[in-house]
């Protein structure tokens, strides 16, 4: 007999690096201790660049000082991976999941999130494909179009994956995007000869292609207006 496995999925919209990190420290803190069940992020930022624990500081191609000045923030990170940036027109996942249970081992587990945005890509007719040596993410040719960073402690994974909508490429300028030189960023809209649908639709897709390709047969849908609130004061 099939296993119903569960997930719940918090759509949150537009919310601040610094408060979605808090949050996710305390849905794994959750999560370890059974407190809830697998539970999905999915959001957009405001233009911010995020470092991994490399601190790759020199791919960051713009002084601090002058990131106030084109609207953005920098963060530091404790997830895998270089720089990157995150802003507007993005679809971000940020799963708080058991490895454990769903039987998964950390490589396995990237290239699920691989697999969860080349499915995405080819409903838009765009043949993606996971990196090569020495590349992070999912590609189309030589062209990135998704970002993955994951943290994964005792088994309970955060931060995730971002995949380019049609946000502001010209962001992308000012860093070495995952530490690749002389390679371009892409967006589903630059890549693909659909009409886009409305952002929301494409976020629910990616959030069913990230339950299908993980095994989740159950999803369990929250607005989360206020769920922020009261899981970073609580």
């Amino acid at each position: 007999m099939k296993v119903l496995r569960s997930l719940e999925v918090w759509k949150m919209g537009s919310i601040n690096y610094l408060n979605a990190l808090k949050l996710q420290e305390k849905l794994v803190s959750d999560r370890k201790t059974h407190k809830i069940p697998d539970t999905l992020l999915s959001l957009q930022h405001p233009p911010t660049y995020t470092l991994g624990k490399r601190r790759t500081d020199h791919n960051l191609l713009i002084p601090e000082p002058d990131l106030q000045k084109i609207g953005a923030e920098l963060h530091y990170t404790q997830r895998g991976g270089d720089i990157t940036f995150h802003g507007p027109h993005q679809a971000i996942l940020y799963p708080i999941i058991s490895l454990r249970d769903v039987g998964l081992g950390a490589r396995n587990y990237v290239e699920k999130l691989e697999l969860t945005m080349i499915e995405l890509a080819s409903l838009y007719g765009v043949r993606a494909r996971a990196g090569q040596t020495g590349e992070t993410g999912v590609w189309v040719g030589e062209r990135k179009i998704g970002a993955i960073g994951v943290r994964i402690s005792y088994g309970i994974t955060s931060h995730g994956l971002a995949f380019n909508i049609d946000p502001d490429l010209n962001y992308f300028k000012h860093i070495v995007p995952c530490g690749i030189a002389n390679k371009e960023v892409t967006s589903l809209r630059k890549e693909t000869d659909s009409v886009l649908p409305a952002e929301e639709v494409i976020h629910e897709q990616l959030i069913s292609c990230f339950a299908r390709v993980l095994g989740y047969s159950n999803l369990i849908w929250k607005e989360n207006g206020s769920i922020l609130s009261d899981s970073v004061e609580n």
